[in-house]
């Protein structure tokens, strides 16, 4: 049985052809969802082209993964698939392999680090597969994957670095000429680099034999962005990380075939702050109701950012949508704040009474309102004659943000924003 990468691309030998993108299209049919193409508005406003949410938040196991890991499973012998499969994962390539494994009757054993989100981690564990818990970040889920792997015979199902895991990823690129047929822009996230160069690989081949071209733009987070030292070195590069919201994009290390197809096929890599990864999940549940995860989010953030630049009609891949509540809720909250529309003050006040009555009358007459209010005399520097006042108010932009700050000190108040 062949491999996908064993037919080539023209634009490079790494690539999957036009023909293995369509194998596999036909072998995920009736098992994938066709997911819509929603236009936004707001975006094309801020781009000044139209613009498309791909909205892979709605595929099944709520992420792009299940494109890929079914596929790759699919063309397992069956000596192979007797073995049972192994895959390491923070979430959405644990549940695609998992929900692939069930379908075929294939045995699963994950390995996840130990702050996977809970979500995702119930949703392994329903559609079957054997979970063990390990480790802080996901190097030691594929460590201890690898292993096992070893050690018993699984067949080790790597996220992105596999020509049918990228050959899977690739059918959402197809969808995406099938749907906008004058696409010119995809702009989507960048991990280890499988979906990016599926898609690129995917757009790219059939715009040729439609004798155009179609420009592909990935983004990575700020904090974990393997791939520009890696292009500008030419070769995959081990690059030290920070923590970012986006952990289904947190990969210090390009994948060696992903990398190969994106150095010739992808135009442009740029990278987002956490603050902008925040504001575009805000956006998205504001504008488009969609509940996205950060990696999700990436390529609606660069737009936003404005490190996107498009010709034409452009769509953002909205990769998955499982985001833990809790990290919704704290996200949500940073996502205001970064958008001027929250903010906490800290205020010295003397000690004296109608202090808080007349800040109270300010920020009314600059149209703030009030969440929480902090009264207190304990607090590191104050003297004995002070209090200190915390406030968290709502806001209605940099604008008005600026505004109430400038109210309070023209009273003769001098408040400090808290960082959020």
């Amino acid at each position: 049985m062949t491999t996908a990468a064993s037919r080539t691309h023209p634009g490079t030998s790494a690539a999957p052809s036009l023909e293995d993108f369509e194998d596999a299209a036909a072998a995920l049919h009736g098992v994938i969802s066709r997911t819509p193409l929603d236009a936004s508005q707001h975006l094309s406003d801020v781009l000044g082209v139209p613009v498309h949410l791909k909205l892979e938040n709605l595929q099944r196991t709520g992420s792009f993964k299940i494109r890929g890991a079914t596929y790759r499973l699919s063309r397992l012998t069956p000596e192979e698939r007797s073995r049972g499969v192994v895959a390491a994962s923070a979430g959405n390539h644990a549940q695609g392999v998992a929900l692939a494994a069930k379908a075929l009757g294939i045995s699963a054993t994950i390995f996840m680090p130990l702050g996977v989100p809970v979500p995702k981690l119930l949703a392994t564990r329903g559609y079957g597969a054997d979970v063990v818990l390990e480790g802080a970040t996901v190097e030691t889920p594929l460590r201890l994957a690898a292993e096992f792997a070893e050690r018993t015979g699984a067949v080790f199902i790597h996220p992105f670095d596999h020509p049918d895991v990228i050959a899977g990823q690739g059918t959402l690129g197809l969808e995406l000429m099938d749907e906008l047929p004058d696409l010119d822009t995809v702009v989507l996230g960048i991990g280890g680099g499988g979906l990016v160069a599926g898609v690129a690989a995917a757009v790219k081949a059939r715009a040729a034999v439609e004798g155009r071209t179609v420009r592909v733009v990935g983004v990575q987070a700020e904090n974990s962005a393997a791939y520009p030292p890696s292009l500008a070195a030419g070769h995959p590069l081990e690059t030290a990380t920070k923590p970012t919201i986006a952990d289904g994009i947190a990969v210090a290390r390009p994948g060696d075939l992903p990398f190969e197809i994106i150095r010739d096929l992808v135009d442009e890599i740029v990278t987002v702050s956490e603050d902008d990864i925040a504001r575009a999940l805000l956006v998205l549940l504001e504008r488009a109701k969609q509940v996205v995860e950060p990696a999700g989010a990436v390529g609606v953030a660069a737009i936003l950012a404005g490190k996107v630049v498009a010709g034409g009609p452009t769509v953002s891949v909205l990769s998955g949508g499982n985001i833990d509540p809790l990290l919704l809720q704290r996200v949500v909250a940073h996502g205001l704040a970064a958008s001027g529309r929250y903010m906490t003050l800290r205020i010295p006040l003397p000690d004296r009474p109608g202090q808080l009555a007349r800040v109270s009358e300010l920020l009314a007459i600059a149209g703030a309102n009030v969440i929480e209010v902090l009264h207190t005399r304990h607090g590191q520097g104050l003297q004995i004659s002070e209090v200190f006042l915390q406030l968290s108010v709502e806001t209605r932009g940099e604008e008005h943000r600026a505004h109430v700050i400038a109210v309070l000190d023209e009273a003769g108040f001098t408040p400090t924003v808290v960082p959020d």
